[in-house]
């Protein structure tokens, strides 16, 4: 009966609009006392504390202001014409260009929300103009946009290694393979489509000059190149690298604006004016975030009284399940779980319920790691309140009940990558494996 009072309670918070994170904070209040624990809320502020003194947290809101510099910055625009350069030619270019710039932005934001807004006003107006369905445009951009946080450096592999205490640069090194995978997944349907509603493209298709847009796009390249290299080879910690990445993104900033021939009292203004505009959405960004910490913590915290996740082990073992089926079934409970809630709020929720028995079963930290952020990730443009999605129907004119239905093969195409990764989980580790960072 508590439960289903705990239950009603939250869905009453939800309609009426009230944050995700206060409504789980108060739930997890309201579950001490519905289950005679609530001796414990007099030790919950040195919990909460405790849950978010984690150094590695430090480099999330330094990797969402350079993701946010770069994208203020102009360099969205210089990726997707060193993409277009690259594939702009082949039959249903433009697709491929999207999913390509998905691929060159990962390496910087880190954000698949950051990704789907720096990529839809730019990409999604040029193919309808070349022809293609706004819907698939609109649909194609939310999907590629999922490789972002796959593709290192990643928000959510820094979470998830902090959380489950798994060293983050072997995360990094394993989602490399993942997230190129899912590039090419979504290349193959792209290749698929465009013959089938025979999208423009061909040799004929005009590409940007050469020299010049390679000397905008290599500075950025440059990026993740020191960030994935200095934290997989032992140079620099998390935390460190993020901020080499400001550092080294506000010199960019500085550079296009020079070569857009504003002169250097100009460029310094413009970098000041746009670095201003990062670190008011960085604080913004960081904010909500702490406040998902802070009520998971709490959450958490009576998990563990309950001893949930040793029940769960033990319900495991007595029912016989290998650990690859065991996680087959979590990883369901996560991807349904990831239809209806925050990223954040599902990782610090669920991971720590659900994910320990798969590691005692005998599954690799690093690869269920990998597994559950992609998992997770996919809620983010799986109807009903797909975060990206919301953004790009915003973003694109598109309606969100079509784009709703647009995005449905898209998601069975990188659900399969998902069961995959899951049934082999030599894809994710045999990278980490060959850098010394796992056995």
């Amino acid at each position: 009966m508590g439960w289903i009072i705990l239950l009603l309670f939250a869905l009453a918070a939800v309609f009426s609009g009230v944050a995700i994170s206060y409504i789980a904070g108060a739930a997890a209040v309201l579950a001490f006392v519905l289950t005679d624990h609530s001796a414990y809320l007099g030790i919950l502020p040195q919990r909460i504390f405790s849950q978010i003194d984690v150094f590695t947290f430090l480099a999330m809101p330094l990797f969402i202001l350079a993701g946010e510099a770069m994208t203020k910055g102009g360099v969205t625009r210089v990726l997707i014409d060193l993409a277009m350069l690259g594939v702009g030619r082949l039959k249903g270019g433009l697709g491929y260009v999207n999913i390509a710039s998905s691929v060159f932005l990962a390496g910087i934001s880190g954000s698949a929300v950051a990704d789907a807004a720096a990529t839809t006003n730019t990409l999604v107006p040029a193919m309808v103009e070349k022809g293609y369905k706004a819907d698939f445009a609109a649909a194609l951009t939310a999907a590629s946009c999922v490789i972002g946080p796959i593709i290192p450096p990643s928000i959510v592999f820094i979470f998830y290694g902090a959380l489950m205490n798994v060293s983050v640069a072997a995360l990094f090194a394993g989602g490399i393979v993942p997230g190129l995978l899912m590039a090419v997944f979504l290349f193959a349907y792209n290749f698929w489509v465009a013959r089938r509603e025979n999208h423009p493209g061909g040799t004929g298709e005009a590409l940007p000059p050469v020299f010049p847009t390679l000397l905008r796009a290599l500075p950025a390249l440059l990026i993740p190149v020191t960030i994935v290299a200095g934290i997989v080879f032992g140079v620099v910690t998390p935390t460190e690298a993020a901020a080499i990445a400001v550092a080294i993104t506000l010199v960019l900033v500085f550079f296009y604006s020079l070569l857009n021939r504003n002169g250097p009292r100009r460029a310094l203004v413009e970098t000041a004016r746009l670095t201003s505009q990062s670190v008011e959405r960085t604080a913004m960004l960081t904010g909500s975030i702490f406040m998902i910490l802070f009520a998971a913590a709490v959450f958490g915290y009576l998990m563990g009284i309950l001893r949930v996740p040793d029940q769960i082990a033990s319900l495991v073992q007595s029912a016989g399940l290998t650990s690859t089926s065991y996680f087959l079934l979590a990883s369901g409970i996560m991807f349904a779980a990831g239809m209806v809630m925050d990223v954040s709020m599902a990782l610090v929720l669920l991971v720590p319920v659900l994910i320990p028995a798969a590691i005692a079963g005998g599954a690799d930290p690093v690869h269920v790691g990998v597994v559950s952020c992609l998992n997770l990730t996919l809620g983010l443009i799986s109807p009903p309140f797909g975060g990206c999605l919301m953004v790009i129907s915003s973003a694109s004119g598109v309606n969100y009940l079509r784009l709703s239905l647009a995005i449905l093969p898209f998601l069975l195409v990188q659900i399969a990558l998902l069961v995959l990764l899951i049934l082999m989980p030599d894809l994710t580790l045999a990278l980490p494996r060959a850098l010394g960072l796992i056995r």
